[in-house]
């Protein structure tokens, strides 16, 4: 990991374990299909909460604000609350946020193409190795 090292500015004082840990936490956080598929959501425009909730399918209210807080929290979005009535609250990308974008699409181009054989995989593994039963 020493070019890792240089690169990614391990502190004084911190170990490799320690970077290495935290590096391992915000892959997960990315890594995290809500998280993807909202930083997707939000490339090319900022979004309300309910227009959000709307976009990314599947995804209950509580886990969308789950999933908001904790990229605020890492700085990757921006919540903006207007005082209006009823008040209005708006979500973009930083400028943090839009440098994990080509990684984001090319990581949904890599599944997407790989789509087709991956399931055939699975399909062929399933077959090979059937769940056992329990006594």
């Amino acid at each position: 990991m020493t070019a890792q090292k240089n690169a990614g500015g391990q502190g004084p004082g911190e170990t490799e374990e320690e970077a290495c840990r935290e590096v391992l936490q915000i892959l997960a956080l990315i890594g995290d299909k809500w998280s993807i598929l909202v930083i997707g959501q939000l490339r090319d425009r900022t979004l309300r909460f309910g227009e959000l909730h709307r976009a990314v399918t599947g995804i209950s209210q509580r886990m969308l604000t789950l999933t908001l807080r904790q990229l605020e929290r890492d700085g990757l979005v921006t919540r903006t609350v207007h005082a209006c009535v009823p008040p209005r609250v708006e979500y973009a990308l930083t400028e943090l946020g839009t440098t994990l974008l080509d990684s984001v699409v090319a990581f949904g181009q890599w599944a997407a193409t790989h789509r087709k054989e991956i399931g055939d995989n699975r399909r062929r593994y399933d077959a090979a190795h059937p769940p056992r039963k329990r006594p």
